[in-house]
């Protein structure tokens, strides 16, 4: 073990409070001496990966994440893969072809018997909406109805979902708001599913990527999934949005946001759960839709995304046991630092989560936005 390596990594831990062999929530116990210069090495990709590892543990896997982002740490040790990281992200679009569809592969198709006992009654697979409510259960009821509520939905309109996942908002909006529906998603998992979910409703599933499509709707929403869009594709993600939408209609955009633009993800997020994705800054989505749209209403709940992720990893959590054995102790501690490391992020307000409502030429009189 480099005693030095092993000095340098505790002066970082002491910036964020975090005592290792301590006994507090955030402290560490580091069972491996190589853990030093690999966290220095790679950065947040060391450290997650000496977490699946076993290298380390945490007695609030959370909290200590939190101390680091709260410390800022996250901009101070960079892994030496970063360069070469920022180099493809500036140099090719990920997000095309093939690329466009790894995600549906590698994250959304893992399986649905792990996402049905990590989601709770629905399979929505995005932040909840907590105001007045007790349960995940109820707070994702309640964010679906918010969004049927900020498009004006009504009965006989046709609805467009961009990444519909397992079906479940179309679903709502069919049985509850009496519209007629169609869903695309790049997961073949979620599609067979939807399509079973959404069976004798008027709601019709595609595996389909979002630039194929040229057809008109009434309203359309898009959850949870812009943030595997890329910047590079971000201006035509809006025009095919625009296309797809009537002039009368409003559009409502449901994305986990980011303070910097940036044009890549964190690389630990990358290589094991979100390949290609990358998180959108104001800056960038007010530049993409620019003389497309108008802003009718920017809602920021993302404080909510932390309460959601703590019922998810309980609900998970519980359930491992049962789950099939392919989730492997390693795949446990991935999903384990996945989830923590989110919830660190939106509880120190690095990310945010954010509703847009959007109108081709304004609302007539104005929009009054739900809450």
């Amino acid at each position: 073990m480099d005693a030095g390596l092993q000095r340098r990594v505790e002066a970082l831990l002491q910036e964020a409070d975090v005592i290792p062999g301590g006994d507090r929530p955030q402290d560490i116990d580091i069972l491996d001496p190589r853990f030093h210069a690999r966290v220095l090495a790679d950065g947040s990709l060391g450290l997650g990966e000496s977490y699946m590892d076993g290298w380390w543990e945490a007695h609030s896997l959370d909290g200590f994440l939190t101390h680091l982002l709260d410390a800022r740490l996250d901009e101070r040790v960079h892994g030496s893969g970063e360069v070469w990281d920022a180099l493809k992200a500036k140099l090719f679009n990920l997000q095309v072809g093939q690329g466009s569809y790894e995600v549906g592969k590698r994250h959304y198709d893992l399986g649905n018997d792990l996402y049905r006992a990590m989601l709770g009654k629905r399979l929505v697979y995005s932040c909840g909406y907590w105001r007045n409510v007790a349960s995940l259960d109820q707070a994702q009821e309640a964010k679906l109805d918010l969004i049927c509520r900020k498009l004006g939905l009504r009965p006989g309109m046709r609805v467009l979902d961009i990444g519909c996942g397992w079906g479940e908002a179309l679903k709502y909006a069919a049985e509850r708001y009496g519209v007629e529906g169609v869903g695309i998603t790049i997961s073949q998992e979620q599609a067979t599913f939807a399509r079973e979910l959404c069976a004798g409703l008027p709601v019709e599933i595609r595996l389909q990527d979002y630039r194929a499509l040229d057809e008109r709707f009434d309203a359309i929403l898009s959850v949870g999934m812009f943030e595997h869009v890329g910047v590079k594709n971000y201006r035509g993600y809006f025009e095919t949005v625009r296309r797809c939408l009537g002039d009368q209609g409003l559009f409502l955009l449901h994305s986990i946001g980011t303070n910097v633009s940036r044009e890549r993800t964190d690389r630990w997020i990358g290589k094991y759960i979100f390949p290609n994705s990358m998180l959108p800054s104001a800056a960038q989505i007010s530049t993409a839709m620019e003389g497309l749209f108008v802003l009718e209403d920017w809602h920021n709940f993302g404080i909510d995304y932390d309460r959601t992720l703590q019922a998810w990893r309980d609900n998970v959590e519980a359930a491992w046991v049962q789950l099939d054995p392919r989730y492997d102790e390693r795949f446990r501690r991935m999903w384990r630092f996945y989830l923590a490391a989110s919830m660190a992020t939106f509880r120190t307000r690095h990310s945010q989560l954010w509703q847009l409502v959007l109108s081709p030429r304004g609302v007539p009189g104005g929009y009054v936005a739900p809450r």
